[in-house]
């Protein structure tokens, strides 16, 4: 399973791929960060692929360019939200160390809006 996770070091974003309920996949690019065997992506707890998620946790994954270009090969995976504080942190730590000055605009944005975020864990399927 581990190969199934080098096609996203050293990328820097991921297309997310949720499914609605008639089966039809949306695709999202997103920013994300990996800690082993795991991704993890900072988004909006009110999201479409949040709400999309929670009624169907198969998604697929590919390393893509900023606009969505696929950059490799889908894959399989299982999505869930996250709320425990310790791991938001570090998420939000590694974030910071990946994307710097843009993660931080996004983050003082975010929150003078008002907006609530959530994590997704994301874990290839076998």
């Amino acid at each position: 399973m581990i190969t199934n996770y080098l096609s996203f070091k050293n990328q820097k974003y991921l297309n997310i791929e949720t499914f609605r309920r008639n089966g039809t996949g949306v695709w999202t690019p997103v920013w994300f960060v990996q800690n082993g065997e795991v991704l993890y992506i900072r988004t909006g707890a009110n999201s479409g692929k949040v709400k999309r998620i929670r009624n169907n946790a198969r998604v697929n994954i590919a390393p893509c360019k900023m606009d969505g270009t696929l950059l490799g090969d889908w894959v399989s995976a299982v999505a869930r939200t996250l709320d425990d504080e310790s791991i938001t942190n570090k998420v939000d730590h590694l974030l910071g160390k990946k994307y710097g000055l843009m993660k931080k605009l996004f983050s003082l944005v975010g929150g003078r809006n008002g907006l609530e975020s959530t994590i997704l864990e994301l874990k290839v399927s076998e």
